[in-house]
């Protein structure tokens, strides 16, 4: 399916040494043009996702602020659709909701819990009732269920008299089972493909997305001689993992830029920025990908070919 979708661009961070230099981060990206910040979800390592998010919405004012991806067992629906209306009414509708099953390296931090690391299709049902909840939750609604991973009361989020936000929601999904719960429920869907994807194999996952897209219920028509609203397309995300030669410092020794472009992996660019933006394009037009994010250690490299694209 092609896009005709703008591009959006985001960075991922999570390390900071103070917090004056959080804000600094949070502002820099902004300046350079970046479209989102967002953060990934550890107990273990990085500062704690949300309060980073809540800071960088006080030192900002045009850049979008999201999770990367909430991993579901560390909190209860309720709570993450609380926070989540929380930072969208400090951002000022800014704030996205990025949210997952968890993905093996969260085991740990699910021990810190004294929680199991269940299977994945246990995870991937917990995520699904969650899901559920949530966007309920965060559309107004007061919810009552029963369900076989989460029971709510009445439960209710977004204060009387607060200016609602819509939240765009992220759901993070490579397996089939994810990838039919994101295309059914999420705005965007962030792509969890292997580092050595290439094209074909990314459709037949993109496929699945969109598969799962056209069975969604029409949206109801706002009166009775309006049109039904034609909902926008499910927006597609990949993180690259190298930017020509530049590669983040825990994956120096894990890849090899030259090679995997070679092969046509989706998770690098490379040659000069004019290459590396046509290459973009080719994949927007191709698969429909048009939200990129890079690591913190990329955006130097990333920059010009932003700079590139955001001239369109």
């Amino acid at each position: 399916m092609n896009s005709t979708q703008p591009f959006r661009f985001g960075v991922v961070a999570s390390q900071a040494p103070t917090g004056a230099a959080w804000l600094d981060h949070a502002r820099h990206i902004e300046r350079l043009g970046f479209d989102t910040l967002v953060t990934p979800d550890s107990i273990a390592h990085g500062l704690s996702v949300l309060p980073m998010l809540a800071a960088a919405a006080t030192a900002t004012t045009r850049l979008h602020l999201g999770t990367y991806v909430l991993a579901n067992d560390f909190r209860h629906p309720v709570l993450v659709a609380k926070d989540a209306t929380t930072l969208a009414v400090l951002s000022d509708g800014r704030f996205e909701l990025g949210i997952g099953a968890g993905h093996p390296g969260t085991g740990p931090d699910n021990a810190m819990l004294g929680r199991t690391f269940d299977q994945p299709g246990v995870r991937v049902s917990r995520l699904a009732e969650s899901v559920g909840i949530i966007r309920r939750l965060l559309d107004g609604e007061t919810v009552t269920t029963t369900g076989e991973h989460y029971t709510t009361t009445d439960a209710h989020v977004v204060p009387y008299g607060t200016q609602p936000h819509h939240v765009p929601l992220l759901i993070g999904a490579g397996g089939t089972r994810m990838l039919t719960l994101a295309g059914q429920h999420a705005d965007t869907v962030a792509l969890g493909i292997p580092l050595d994807a290439d094209a074909d194999t990314a459709a037949k996952l993109i496929e699945r997305v969109r598969d799962a897209e056209r069975s969604r219920p029409v949206p109801a028509p706002a009166g009775a001689s309006a049109a039904s609203p034609t909902p926008a397309p499910v927006e597609l995300n990949v993180n690259l993992m190298a930017v020509g030669d530049a590669v983040p410092r825990y994956l120096a020794d894990r890849i090899d830029p030259t090679a995997l472009a070679a092969s046509g992996a989706l998770s690098v660019v490379t040659g000069l920025p004019q290459d590396m933006a046509d290459q973009l394009r080719d994949r927007r037009e191709r698969l429909g990908i048009s939200y990129l994010v890079v690591s913190e250690e990329l955006v130097d490299a990333f920059t010009p070919v932003l700079r590139i694209l955001a001239g369109e």
